[in-house]
């Protein structure tokens, strides 16, 4: 089975002046000690996205109506969107939407993806969704705005049981890869040979979403088995939004994938001097013999963004199973990196004091931070299930 690493990156394609020399930090995070991701100045900022957003003084703002409609908004979406989204779910489109969408569920109508699903492209943590992804890995969201590096953009979400869960041509298990999935794969392929579908024709995509892949359908909601049916509610508009939120807000540039000609109307209005907008034939089987599976688009993405941000910052296509079933978040590093840190740390010659130079206290203390993490989750964990 092919390495994540040949997915993920090919020094072949990459022009040298794509590799930039990578300085340690000043702190002893993890991040630092094996590679923070590069920015400038003018997206530092986003790191600490909810700095200057007092989500509680916000909420206390609102109605008791507002408060009551926007109770999902609320709870879910992850505060690096509420706070440039905020005015957006107060106006009266995205009031009225809710409203339609309650009418929906006293009706007794089915909807998908279920309700805790909708904002799992930019949600906060939802412990229901950390237990029921212990057996495919663990982060604490999936995309929030200052990780965003490319947007996938869909259409109408899956209407069949089982299928939709928030992010765009994703499924979760047992459903397999629905035809527009399997095509996609097809493209990857093509541009990455060393690429494998995942096993037992698996559909889920997270490990993109947690990669900085924005997986975005331009309508989120829709009744059972009745395509299109929640279309022109007024999704359309918060859509758009999120997708030029991250046009403005993503200073640096992000790629934007836009198959089709309705995702091909989303990205318009799109700075491409700043950006770079790949569009081409959406991957349904209706349409993908016409030029989707030649476009190219994963590779051309990868040498965008190792042109802007360095080989290390590209996306990692790959979606097979690594030894670990549980992955710690993201700002950590892997099990074989900290076994490799411990080597190092735990390397003095017998009756020798361990050299304490700056890197041996970075590794130490990333592999304390490491497990402590760990030890936390497991906890969390060990505590939901016992209740």
């Amino acid at each position: 089975m092919a390495s994540p690493a040949g997915l993920k990156r090919n020094a072949n394609h990459l022009s040298s002046s794509a590799i930039d020399n990578k300085k340690p930090k000043s702190n002893s995070s993890i991040t630092s000690f094996f590679g923070a991701p590069k920015t400038k100045p003018a997206d530092s900022k986003l790191s600490t996205p909810s700095s200057s957003f007092n989500k509680q003084k916000w909420v206390e703002s609102l109605t008791a109506e507002q408060k009551e409609l926007l109770q999902l908004e609320i709870n879910t979406l992850d505060e690096s969107w509420l706070a440039q989204l905020k005015e957006e779910v107060l106006t009266p489109e995205f009031l009225a939407l809710k409203r339609f969408l309650k009418k929906e569920k006293e009706s007794g109508a089915k909807v998908f993806p279920p309700e805790s699903d909708i904002y799992s492209w930019c949600s906060t943590t939802d412990l229901r969704w950390v237990l029921a992804s212990l057996l495919t890995r663990y982060r604490s969201r999936h995309t929030p705005l200052h990780k965003v590096k490319a947007v996938i953009i869909g259409q109408d979400p899956y209407h069949n049981h089982n299928q939709a869960h928030g992010l765009a041509f994703s499924v979760r298990p047992p459903t397999t890869s629905p035809p527009s999935l399997v095509n996609i794969y097809t493209g990857i392929k093509n541009d990455y040979p060393s690429f494998e579908s995942p096993p037992n024709k698996g559909g889920l995509l997270t490990p993109w979403a947690e990669r900085g892949v924005l997986m975005l359908n331009t309508c989120l909601t829709v009744r059972a088995h009745q395509a299109n049916s929640h279309s022109g509610k007024g999704w359309e508009r918060f859509t758009q939004k999120a997708i030029d939120t991250v046009a403005r807000v993503r200073t640096r540039g992000v790629v934007f994938l836009a198959w089709g000609a309705p995702a091909g109307k989303r990205v318009a209005g799109i700075n491409r001097q700043k950006h770079c907008v790949l569009q081409s034939a959406h991957p349904s089987p209706l349409s993908a013999h016409r030029g989707f599976f030649t476009n190219g688009h994963f590779k051309k993405c990868n040498e965008w963004l190792a042109e802007r941000y360095g080989p290390d910052e590209v996306i990692d296509w790959n979606l097979t199973p690594t030894a670990s079933t549980i992955t710690p978040p993201a700002s950590h590093a892997s099990h074989t990196q900290v076994d490799a840190a411990k080597t190092h740390v735990e390397k003095a010659p017998e009756g020798q004091p361990l050299k304490e130079d700056s890197k041996t206290i970075k590794t130490s203390k990333a592999v304390e931070e490491f497990e402590d993490d760990l030890d936390a989750f497991e906890a969390l964990v060990e505590t939901t299930t016992a209740s």
